[in-house]
């Protein structure tokens, strides 16, 4: 190796270690302050009757019978979602996917408000779904802890009851948990999560900022993970 190629071989190097080590410091810390293992709990009737309390917290009925609901994720992506058949229209940048929930076949593309049938249309299909199921947890997922392939357990966390949901089945990234911490009247104020897509474990996310919509159901306008913010806009539940 030549002088100048030792010489650029170390800027290279010097470069990349004055990136990475920080980073990979700061990812240390982290892990080491929040990682946690996965608890163990109890399956069964106290369990499923602490879920049945955190809806009634919610007014799971209004929820329940909220026809469509629209929102907007993180100023990106937007929703209008028709419940109660299940068809979710999904807006980014110049493209509209109508997903059809219970009958991928009758999913529609459109590009600049024309519809798409070409090799893009599947790819579109794939990214939509994967914006509604993350994006839609985010609003909802209190609302979830009784959909099928859904395990409940009762933890004790501090000393107070919370609820451990596991998704066996389903969404994006089925396996994931979630621990519901739960105030005195049992209604959510953050979880903390054990998930495929995050590196770390036991991350907590607040479930706050409640917003009541025209037909009694209370979705969330804003979360906080770590130094982050979620936030979800536009929010309107309607008949």
């Amino acid at each position: 190796m030549t002088k100048k190629s030792t010489k650029v071989f170390k800027i290279i190097a010097g470069v990349i270690i004055f990136f990475t080590l920080p980073s990979l410091l700061f990812f240390g810390f982290l892990y080491f302050k929040y990682n946690e293992d996965l608890p163990t709990g109890v399956q069964g009737e106290t369990a499923d009757q602490l879920a049945h309390n955190m809806l009634e917290a919610l007014n799971y009925e209004a929820y329940k019978n909220t026809n469509y609901i629209e929102w907007t994720f993180k100023k990106r992506h937007h929703y209008k979602w028709d419940k109660k058949n299940n068809i979710c229209e999904v807006y980014w940048k110049s493209y509209r996917v109508v997903l059809d929930l219970n009958n991928k076949e009758n999913t529609k593309v459109y590009i600049q408000g024309f519809i798409n049938q070409s090799e893009l249309a599947p790819e579109l299909i794939e990214k939509a779904t994967m914006y509604f199921n993350n994006d839609s947890f985010w609003l909802v997922a209190p609302y979830k802890v009784f959909d099928k392939g859904v395990e409940r357990r009762l933890i004790k966390e501090n000393g107070k009851d919370a609820l451990l949901v596991t998704y066996t089945t389903g969404g994006t990234t089925p396996g994931d948990s979630y621990l519901w911490l739960l105030d005195k009247n049992k209604k959510p104020t953050a979880f903390k999560m054990w998930t495929s897509i995050l590196p770390i474990d036991g991350l907590e996310a607040s479930w706050d900022h409640w917003k009541t919509t025209e037909t009694g159901a209370q979705l969330p306008e804003f979360h906080k993970l770590l130094f982050l913010g979620i936030e979800i806009t536009d929010i309107k539940g309607y008949n």
